[in-house]
C-alpha cells in the first residue's frame, strides 16, 4: 500500500470514528411509558399551564425553548379553553412545563458540519400540581434527531424533534383529562439510561 493511500484510509478512519462518536446523545429518558396521574384531570374545574421553561439553573438554546412552547401550546389550547369554560368546581391544576436537558444542533453549524455536529436530543417533564402544591403527576418526554439523518437533511429532523416534544407532552395531558391512563415517554429502549 503507498504512503498516500494509507494515509487516505487513516483519514477515512479518523472520519468515521469522530462520526460514530459524534452521533450519539448523551441525553437519555427514564422510562418508556409515564405511569397514570393520581386522578384525571377533570376533576379540576379550572387547568392553568404555565409557559415552557428551563430547569432551574440551566441554560441552553431559547430559539429550541420557544419552538417547543409553541407546538406544546397549538397542542393543547382549543382543548384547555373548552375545559376552563366548565363551571368552577372550586379546585385547580397547575401544569409547568420545564425542558432538563436540550441539545439542538442547528442553523449554521448543521448546514456546515452535517453529521459531524452530532445528535440532537431534548429531556422535559410536565410538573402537575394541585393548588396547594400536591404532586399529581411529573410525567417525562423525550425525542432525539440522530446525527446521520438530521446531518443530511440539513437540520428538518433538529426541528421536527423539537416539535414531536411539544405535542407528545400535549397529547398526555389531553388524553389523562377523562381517564388517568398515563402515556409514553417517546423514548424507545436503547434511549433510557441504565439503572
Amino acid at each position: 500500500m503507498n504512503k498516500n493511500l494509507k494515509s487516505a484510509v487513516l483519514v477515512a478512519c479518523v472520519m468515521a470514528a469522530v462520526m460514530v462518536g459524534g452521533c450519539a446523545t448523551s441525553i437519555k429518558a427514564s422510562s418508556t411509558q409515564n405511569p397514570p396521574p393520581k386522578e384525571a384531570f377533570a376533576s379540576y374545574g379550572r387547568i392553568e399551564v404555565k409557559p415552557v421553561v428551563f430547569k432551574a439553573g440551566y441554560q441552553s438554546d431559547a430559539a429550541g425553548l420557544a419552538k417547543i412552547e409553541s407546538n406544546f401550546q397549538e397542542e393543547i389550547a382549543p382543548a384547555l379553553a373548552k375545559w376552563n369554560q366548565r363551571p368552577d368546581n372550586g379546585r385547580k391544576l397547575v401544569i409547568e412545563p420545564v425542558v432538563d436537558e436540550l441539545s439542538f444542533k442547528h442553523g449554521a453549524k448543521r448546514v456546515l458540519l452535517g453529521p459531524l455536529a452530532g445528535s440532537s436530543g431534548v429531556l422535559m417533564h410536565l410538573s402537575i400540581r394541585d393548588a396547594n402544591g400536591v404532586e399529581i403527576a411529573n410525567p417525562e418526554f423525550f425525542q432525539r434527531a440522530a446525527a446521520m439523518a438530521a446531518g443530511f437533511q440539513f437540520g428538518v429532523h433538529d426541528n421536527m424533534m423539537l416539535t414531536r416534544v411539544g405535542k407528545l407532552a400535549g397529547a398526555y395531558v389531553l388524553a389523562n383529562f377523562d381517564r388517568a391512563v398515563g402515556g409514553p415517554t417517546g423514548a424507545d429502549d436503547k434511549a433510557v439510561a441504565a439503572k
